[in-house]
């Protein structure tokens, strides 16, 4: 009977890693992908453990399935994440590649902050959190995308 119950939550973790949202963390990953696949790069800035906007948003647009359908097949999504809390902390390489990112594309510090790039890296569009569906984000996305 364990047997049993360990094969089914192994089947259901590994059920979740694949219906999760492809996020990369390494920019330069982002533009070889994007070059590669001919998409922009979304880049959202979110502070996922104390920012009440950034786990809206993650919630009612990033998790739907709408926009991870569309967006697997439409864009490079990239995570720039500032935790607060000790338990999710990010490797000092992570913390330092985010405040680059940061320095360069958000450099008033707003959160949640989604910047829609070229596979070079180039400013298309800026947006935040808006309480609004997933199909309507979308449009706003692929508004700046020329």
């Amino acid at each position: 009977m364990n047997k049993k119950l360990i094969t089914a939550i192994v089947l259901i973790l590994n059920l979740n890693l694949v219906l999760a949202q492809d996020w990369v963390t390494d920019f330069t990953k982002a533009k070889q992908l994007a070059t590669n696949e001919n998409k922009p790069i979304v880049l959202v800035f979110q502070g996922s453990d104390w920012c009440a906007p950034c786990i809206k948003l993650d919630r009612e647009v990033w998790s739907t399935d709408t926009f991870k359908d569309y967006a697997k097949k439409n864009y490079i999504l990239l995570q720039a994440d500032f935790p607060r809390k000790k338990n999710n902390a990010l490797s000092e390489t992570q913390a330092k590649a985010n405040a680059k990112l940061a320095e360069t594309y958000n450099k008033s510090g707003i959160f949640p902050f989604v910047v829609v790039l070229d596979h070079k890296g180039k400013v298309l569009g800026e947006t935040g959190y808006k309480k609004t569906t997933p199909k309507a984000y979308i449009e706003e996305i692929n508004s700046f995308i020329k």
